[in-house]
């Protein structure tokens, strides 16, 4: 029997992931931007010619464009998550470092996103911008609250909307979940005490305890 993992380690674990999955997204969009300049300066850096390379883009959407200009409702949905996820690690009755990596992932996903989405990356409008994809006049100089992007993938002759490390958080600490909650054995229950023979073990005894004591007296 594995031996179960404590609440602080589990909180500890989560939080680092989700540090680590921030850091990460934050850092390659600086970088990229930086040296690719915004969408439209300069083309493809193909890394595998016609299939994988890396460009910049901006999103005022969620997942696949949709929704754009719909920042308010990101914001409040993100926030809802959050508040849910933690929750969710603080609460795991299954005291394993599964959930909270996962979790962690998400939650480093939504941050990273999240940051963009608040302008918090200190892009503004340009008149390049105006220029070149169609941004407002009145929108040039003023703070741009869209998701920064530039993982580009093509699939045969489908261009893969292109993404980021947030995004590719997000999406395998979904499908983990998912698996999880789908695959994951349930710990047997002992008949009629309504506990798992695992992880309540221990209130089982204490009931057949109080059971012996009861009778002798």
């Amino acid at each position: 029997m594995s031996r179960p993992h404590s609440r602080a380690s589990r909180l500890t674990l989560f939080f680092l992931v989700a540090l680590i999955a921030v850091v990460a997204d934050l850092a390659t969009k600086h970088w990229i931007f930086a040296k690719l300049g915004r969408p439209g300066e300069q083309g493809v850096w193909w890394q595998i010619e016609d299939v994988f390379g890396l460009q910049t883009s901006l999103n005022q959407g969620a997942a696949f464009g949709l929704g754009q200009g719909q920042i308010p409702l990101f914001v409040a949905l993100s926030g809802i998550a959050l508040f849910g996820i933690v929750w969710w690690v603080a609460s795991d009755v299954s005291r394993s470092f599964f959930l909270p990596t996962t979790l962690g992932m998400i939650v480093g996903g939504i941050l990273g996103n999240l940051w963009d989405r608040l302008g918090l990356h200190g892009m503004t409008w340009t008149q390049f911008d105006a220029d070149v994809w169609s941004c407002a006049q009145e929108d040039v100089g003023q703070p741009m609250y869209a998701v920064r992007d530039w993982i580009l993938v093509l699939i045969g002759d489908y261009h893969w909307p292109n993404f980021n490390i947030a995004d590719s958080c997000l999406v395998c600490g979904c499908i983990l979940v998912g698996g999880y909650a789908l695959l994951a054995p349930t710990a047997p229950r002992l008949p009629g005490l309504g506990v798992s023979s695992e992880s309540d073990a221990g209130s089982a005894d204490a009931v057949e305890s109080s059971d012996d004591s009861s009778s002798a007296k």
